[in-house]
């Protein structure tokens, strides 16, 4: 699938619909060098667990156009969640208002800072999300999020951590879970399998 940022920017991403529909959607951001294709074995079980998912190439990553973003202009990115958001949204194979976005590392926080703005999204899975990534702020859009919050780390990704610990506070809709030696972004799927599992069943309470 193709669709366009507000700037103007060509993204690609998959889309996965299951067999019953309309269904919950749920968008997938990878990590900063990365593609949608970290997603592929999430996205499958996503989908036969009953959701629609789009999985997306950010800028100047994947098949999208663009050039790779540097440290000073991952702001622009944000358009991209968005534009796949509305993208979703527009699919008549999509539930009305139970959306969820998955994100990892950059993608994460980019997913947070794309909740806080759309009341539309109801749930987040959020990897190795930090409170500021290369100007890439969480606290304030998830300060906004009304919603449930799935919070995932590494124990060895001390600084995801200790972000995901202070996002949550002592909110009873936000959930930190730590994964031993998991790694950071999605190499935490790799690493730990049943990740993905977890993600589903979370999904399930929170959009179902």
């Amino acid at each position: 699938m193709s669709f366009r940022a507000a700037d103007g920017t060509s993204l690609s991403a998959s889309l996965d619909e299951p067999d019953r529909r309309p269904a919950p959607g749920i968008v997938l951001i990878h990590m900063l060098t990365r593609s949608r294709g970290d997603w592929d074995e999430t996205a499958q079980r996503l989908r036969d667990g009953g959701f629609v998912t789009l999985a997306l190439d950010l800028r100047g990553h994947g098949e999208s156009s663009g050039a790779r973003p540097d440290a000073a202009t991952l702001g622009p990115m944000l358009q991209d969640v968005q534009a796949a958001l509305a993208f979703l949204k527009a699919q008549g194979t999509v539930a009305t208002g139970r959306l969820g976005i998955a994100g990892a590392s950059a993608g994460a926080n980019l997913a947070a800072m794309a909740a806080g703005g759309d009341r539309s999204v109801r749930s987040l899975a959020l990897l190795s999300v930090t409170t500021d990534y290369r100007g890439l702020k969480t606290e304030p859009s998830l300060r906004r999020f009304e919603g449930p919050v799935l919070f995932l780390a590494g124990s060895n990704d001390p600084y995801a951590l200790r972000s995901a610990r202070a996002l949550a506070g002592t909110s009873t809709l936000r959930h930190v879970e730590t994964f031993e030696g998991a790694g950071h972004g999605t190499v935490m799927l790799q690493r730990r399998p049943e990740l993905v599992e977890r993600m589903l069943n979370w999904f399930r309470q929170t959009l179902f």
